[in-house]
């Protein structure tokens, strides 16, 4: 990284200085750095052994039909609870301390950000950390989840459900109305490890009106935003070494 990013590094150094309301736009790449892999980048290994994509069986028919195998899947591949968050993590939540940052807004269901220290955290896809009982509604934690035999059950004989958005779900509206208002305010729009792909999270950019737009992601992004400055690196990494 020495050197190679330098100048990059260094103009991005310049538009945090710049700014006063920063939001920040994440997804799985921002987790990467703590050993959370992106699922999607191994979908020949999980086709081998689950015999569905990721996409198959983290579906909210998929829950419904085969809710055993949806937890086979989500408590290996999903649920990651001895992780610890990174230097982009803590960076973002240094940001916020120092009143640069407005929001965090996250495409990631691991807790890292809240872990970090971040308080204004907008999870359009919900938290591995919350569980409720489908009949009920009693909470849950996701030790009690991930130590389950099988499907976890509630004391009431319920099913528990991840308060996480699957496939053919809906975003929560309050939090899609907080995340879209806090893009529209903002002066800068950093948005780093994602390429874009998820729908309708990836749309929110449209409403960015600010001065600087910054991508940090090692791999380019699907869709074309007309960023200013692109960096294309492990984000903790870039994000480590910006000075609040």
């Amino acid at each position: 990284m020495e050197g190679k990013y330098e100048a990059e590094i260094g103009k991005l150094q310049e538009v945090v200085d710049d700014s006063e309301s920063i939001v920040f736009f994440g997804g799985a790449g921002v987790s990467t750095e703590s050993n959370i892999p992106d699922f999607r980048s191994a979908d020949g290994l999980y086709k081998q052994k689950y015999k569905y994509s990721p996409e198959q069986i983290v579906s909210h028919s998929f829950f419904v039909r085969n809710t055993e195998g949806f937890y086979e899947f989500y408590k290996e591949k999903m649920m990651f609870l001895d992780a610890k968050p990174n230097a982009a993590h803590k960076k973002l939540a240094e940001l916020e301390a120092a009143g640069k940052l407005r929001a965090v807004i996250t495409q990631n269901i691991d807790g890292l950000h809240q872990a970090a220290g971040s308080r204004t955290v907008y999870e359009l896809h919900g938290s591995i950390l919350r569980n409720y009982c489908e009949d009920c509604g009693k909470f849950y934690d996701a030790a009690y989840v991930k130590n389950a035999e099988g499907i976890p059950k509630c004391d009431c004989g319920g099913r528990i459900k991840p308060d996480v958005v699957l496939y053919e779900e809906s975003l929560d509206s309050n939090i899609i109305k907080k995340s879209i208002h806090a893009i529209s305010e903002a002066d800068t729009l950093i948005i780093g490890g994602t390429s874009l792909v998820v729908y309708p999270a990836a749309g929110f950019i449209d409403y960015f009106r600010g001065k600087h737009l910054v991508v940090i992601n090692k791999s380019a992004a699907v869709r074309e935003v007309g960023a200013k400055l692109t960096i294309a690196a492990p984000i903790g990494e870039v994000l480590g070494r910006i000075t609040v």
